[in-house]
């Protein structure tokens, strides 16, 4: 049995409707005709126990969705990331010295960006559960990218912070209200691999960033204005157009895809049926509640008292520290220590990002290949370990190339961040709690952030020993802690299985078709595994 799955020994007259043909939610599809979605749930006219289709006719739904559904939420996360990411790039232009600020100003307006991001994150989530992600994600993606606009006329040390305020406001909650999105459209199978094609449009904004700013920092003069001028504006302004196509073009539910950009619906009648019922298969409890059913703090409440989930919060802690300040300073170190020109500085951050997405669709695929989730995500610890020790053992002065090339390495590491995501959707079971706990593992990573804002410092430039020290150690922490969860998830899922098979098969019948059993236990349930 496939870890993440759910036990399935029912007897045969309960799997009679599957044929050989069918589609194929490992591990779960015996109980699609034991779990029926509750009324409210809006594909749940759709619902058929008897459904039965080919691989080849769910291949061509899951391109359309991938056409249709993933490649818009791509381009909404380059709307995210071109605005989130631009300030780097403005390093270059001589940012800090046009402002009158320091290295540390700077660290502290991204401080101020991600407490912004962390108290928005959970009201952006029971928003979200409230009143669906067509509404509620193109209006964060306008408010941000109108603040972004504006963010161009910034003067001071004061206005610079109220926008990266502003900016942190509307931008938390975006990525786990589209994570939460994409659960609704794909199996938790093809969840990782979706991700990790999300996120490698991070990448790709990161090379669209430094192209776009190695030529719209040679404006500056035009006007009387910087280049960041421009490159504020143009971006920002680039950012409210997607947003208010995002209004017209998103769809509520896999049922309700028309919308003012596409008058008929993406899929069919028949193509509707295979949507609900290949991801109620997958995961029955995507039926137990609507998309608009509101998120309460006991749902909360459920989801932090879940010790199966704490390894994994703490994971999204200390996991992505290392990375984070080499990300961050690498168009700043490059002009510093390689005495590159702005336009050099920006091009030269390119490398890093294609890298990335090759690293991270690799990995994210592998994962899902082998059914893994821990080690895929070692790897990309392992990967960083010994390009720090050399960024620490190499002497200073000179050798630009080299401290070049392993700052590009370590900047493309393999990113397992979809990994992690998607780990955590399959092992929570409840939608609700799902959206929670993705609200949560987010608001953990951006702490994560803030804490890696914070490790270069201006006395340690510009060869940043001892932050460069500080990670080595956190990425041996990271390491211990991810081997710690793999053995925990084991423990939880053997004491299951002890139990489980205690049962007799009348007894184990009896305990899958309690519907109100099911909707109370959620992973706790006997018959689920956590997949590691």
């Amino acid at each position: 049995m496939a870890k993440g799955d759910i036990e399935t020994p029912l007897p045969a007259e309960h799997s009679s409707h599957i044929s050989k043909g069918a589609a194929v939610a490992v591990g779960r599809e015996n109980l699609h005709d034991a779990v029926a979605p509750h009324a409210s749930y809006e594909g749940a006219h759709r619902f058929d126990p008897s459904a039965e289709w080919t691989p080849e006719e769910e291949k061509r739904i899951i391109r359309k969705t991938d056409l249709r559904l993933l490649t818009w939420l791509c381009v909404m996360f380059f709307g995210l990331q071109l605005d989130r990411g631009n300030l780097s790039n403005t390093l270059a232009d001589n940012f800090l010295e046009d402002l009158n600020l320091t290295s540390d100003d700077y660290n502290n307006g991204n401080t101020i960006q991600l407490l912004c991001f962390l108290s928005a994150e959970f009201p952006v989530q029971f928003l979200t559960k409230r009143y669906g992600f067509k509404y509620v994600l193109p209006t964060l993606m306008v408010g941000w990218g109108l603040v972004s606009t504006f963010q161009a006329f910034i003067h001071d040390r004061t206005s610079f912070y109220i926008t990266r305020a502003f900016i942190g406001l509307f931008e938390g909650g975006f990525i786990p209200g589209v994570i939460l999105m994409a659960t609704y459209f794909y199996t938790s199978k093809e969840l990782s691999v979706r991700l990790a094609a999300f996120w490698s449009t991070l990448n790709v904004a990161r090379v669209i960033s430094a192209l776009l700013a190695a030529g719209l920092l040679e404006m500056r003069g035009i006007a009387g204005r910087p280049g960041w001028f421009w490159l504020f504006l143009l971006e920002g302004l680039l950012t409210v157009v997607l947003g208010v196509i995002s209004f017209l073009y998103l769809p509520v539910s896999p049922t309700e895809t028309k919308s003012i950009l596409y008058r008929n619906p993406w899929y069919t009648e028949r193509e509707e049926v295979i949507m609900i019922n290949r991801i109620l298969r997958d995961d029955p409890a995507k039926g137990l509640v609507a998309i608009r059913e509101p998120a309460t703090w006991a749902d909360v409440k459920a989801t932090w008292s879940d010790k199966s989930l704490w390894g994994l919060f703490f994971i999204g802690l200390v996991a992505y520290i290392p990375a984070t300040p080499v990300q961050a300073y690498l168009t700043l170190t490059l002009k510093r220590v390689g005495g590159f020109s702005t336009l050099a500085s920006n091009l030269l951050t390119a490398p890093s990002a294609a890298l990335q997405i090759i690293t991270m669709l690799a990995v994210a695929y592998s994962s899902e290949y082998f059914n893994e989730r821990t080690f895929h995500c070692l790897f990309g610890e392992v990967w960083c370990l010994p390009l720090f020790t050399a960024l620490l053992t190499i002497p200073d002065g000179g050798r630009e190339w080299g401290r070049f090339s392993i700052i590009t390495l370590i900047a493309g590491y393999p990113y397992f961040h979809p990994i992690v995501s998607a780990w955590i959707s399959e092992n929570t079971f409840d939608v609700k709690k799902r959206a929670i706990a993705a609200a949560t593992y987010n608001v953990i990573v951006q702490i994560g952030s803030l804490i890696g804002g914070q490790i270069y410092r201006k006395w340690d430039a510009p060869y940043y020993k001892t932050g460069n020290t500080v990670c080595i150690s956190i990425l041996s922490l990271a390491i211990v802690t991810f081997i710690g969860q793999r053995q925990w998830l084991i423990r939880l899922n053997e004491k299951k299985r002890v139990e489980w098979d205690a049962m007799t098969a009348e007894q184990k019948l009896e305990y899958q078709t309690d519907q109100e059993a099911r909707e109370k236990d959620g992973n706790k349930r006997l018959d689920f595994r956590f997949a590691y």
